[in-house]
């Protein structure tokens, strides 16, 4: 199961992510106040801060532990942000949204272009026409060559994960095997003990040309392509490609 316990260490492990550069990001690209959906809000993180700049936000995740982080967050700050569990892979609202927004590698776990073709669908159905449809992806270059192979690990004061990754060149599927060692107690020697969990996550290196051609192909027309968190157009070596797309009117 994905972000499952790992709901919990999320945002302990996260704590790098500039999210006010991010939200103010996607925000260039929205009209003041409109009604936006976060589709895998995760810990709600960027749901928060557009609901902070004056956006109608609804976040919505398929993780009801990640859900529960958000909830409890947001509350924490006073504000009333709807959290919704949901399949990104298929869903449709009575009310059309204004804007709708997909950030932090959601299409990459969407690891066949069948499921990214039916996300892409229910975003029509649900947006307003000329609404507005923004999403990230890591690229190939970064899914292949940065986290490739390799393993990574990261020490907390309570809380360790060791991250081994396995990429597949012909299906363009990399295979990441987490695994997390919390503090669970002391023993008597005063030394802490671990307690250990584990997780597997699967994501796709989707191309740029063949989004492009499904979001032409469904009515979204681009905007924009854009490298990391500028305007200027990805490169060989750019590590998250942005797509800013408009329903037709």
């Amino acid at each position: 199961m994905q972000y499952n316990r790992f709901a919990s260490l999320y945002d302990m492990f996260m704590d790098n992510v500039d999210y006010d550069m991010w939200a103010s990001y996607i925000a260039s690209f929205l009209k003041p106040g409109v009604r936006v959906l976060e589709c895998g809000c995760g810990t709600g993180e960027i749901s928060i801060r557009l609901s902070r700049l004056g956006f109608e936000v609804i976040g919505s995740d398929i993780s009801d532990d990640m859900l529960s982080v958000a909830s409890e967050k947001a509350r924490g700050l006073g504000l009333r942000i709807p959290l919704l569990h949901m399949d990104m892979r298929n869903f449709d609202f009575p009310k059309p949204f204004d804007a709708i927004i997909s950030p932090c590698d959601c299409v990459n776990y969407l690891t066949s272009i069948s499921e990214v073709e039916g996300f892409f669908k229910s975003v029509f159905a649900s947006l307003k026409s000329g609404g507005v449809f923004i999403f990230d992806i890591s690229s190939q270059y970064k899914l292949s060559k940065i986290l490739g192979m390799n393993t990574f690990s990261d020490s907390r004061r309570d809380a360790v994960y060791v991250w081994k990754n396995n990429y597949d060149e012909e299906s363009r599927l990399i295979e990441m095997q987490l695994e997390f060692f919390t503090k669970a107690a002391v023993s008597k020697a005063g030394k802490p003990l671990y307690e250990r969990f584990g997780e597997r996550h699967i994501q796709r290196a989707h191309s740029q040309e063949e989004l492009c051609a499904l979001l032409n192909r469904i009515g979204l027309s681009i905007i924009g392509v854009y490298a990391d968190f500028s305007n200027k157009a990805p490169g060989e070596t750019t590590e998250r490609i942005q797509f800013i797309t408009k329903k037709s009117e």
